[in-house]
């Protein structure tokens, strides 16, 4: 009796149905495709994030992270475009991505709202004439309606204690055709560049915008704080145009003022 159920259980194991080797296979597949899901992450807790808002604005693109805090974005992604991340609770995120991000995923932390956080603008902005080289800057996203040459608001910022400094930061930057972005490959320009984009705090020059990315910090002096404040992004000029002002075409999103220790706001 007991050599029979051996043999049984041989002649079973050799004659399963192909319908359990499909099942098996279709299991891996979805655990692929799950896999190549970007997920948002809580930077300190490393816990996932559910229902944060996904933008994609150059795509016209909208989505929201599962419960586990996962994401796909589904465009044919040919150039630099601004990817965007909002969730009650955290500070506004924006990140440059490129075609490369359907093939290898982002894990992407966001940090909690400081209470003394300024956040100045959450939308996207493209500085310029509309008038530009097809070997610009990711040039294939623009798809804001330019503005004009500069970008300014009327900002209130409370003085900070002297231990703390009062820093601008741009969330992302795209589109800038400058020397130093030149020299880092981030555009496919030949002979010409722009000047820098010029960052204008209460009438004074604080800082440039020289290359393309994210989070880019300029400090703000704290002599130069008043109850009101007025803000000025100005775009360059293309540097090798004489006969007429051709504005460099850039574009930025998240604008946002933050204190931090002065030992780390000024490295």
């Amino acid at each position: 009796m007991f050599l029979r159920i051996i043999i049984s259980f041989i002649i079973f194991s050799f004659f399963i149905p192909p319908v359990f080797c499909a099942a098996i296979q279709g299991n891996v597949r979805q655990d692929e495709l799950l896999d190549k899901k970007s997920v948002v992450v809580d930077s300190e807790t490393e816990a996932p994030i559910k229902g944060a808002d996904i933008f994609l604005p150059n795509y016209n693109l909208r989505t929201k992270t599962d419960s586990m805090g996962r994401f796909r974005l589904n465009a044919d992604i040919k150039d630099k475009a601004i990817l965007q991340i909002q969730k009650e609770g955290y500070r506004p995120f924006s990140i440059t991505i490129d075609k490369s991000v359907n093939d290898n995923p982002l894990r992407l932390g966001i940090q909690r709202t400081n209470s003394s956080d300024i956040f100045l603008d959450g939308g996207i902005y493209h500085l310029g004439d509309d008038v530009y080289s097809s070997n610009s800057a990711n040039c294939l996203q623009f798809r804001v309606k330019p503005i004009g040459p500069y970008y300014s608001k009327i900002i209130e910022i409370p003085k900070p204690d002297e231990s703390k400094q009062a820093v601008i930061v741009f969330g992302s930057v795209i589109g800038l055709d400058t020397k130093l972005a030149k020299e880092l490959g981030q555009n496919a320009i030949v002979s010409v560049y722009s000047s820098p984009a010029e960052i204008i705090f209460n009438g004074q020059k604080i800082g440039e915008l020289n290359m393309n990315g994210d989070n880019q910090q300029i400090v703000i002096p704290n002599m130069l704080l008043r109850p009101k404040n007025e803000l000025t992004v100005r775009t360059g000029r293309n540097l090798f145009q004489h006969k007429y002002i051709d504005y460099d075409d850039i574009e930025f999103a998240n604008l946002r003022v933050e204190f931090k220790d002065k030992v780390f706001a000024n490295k």
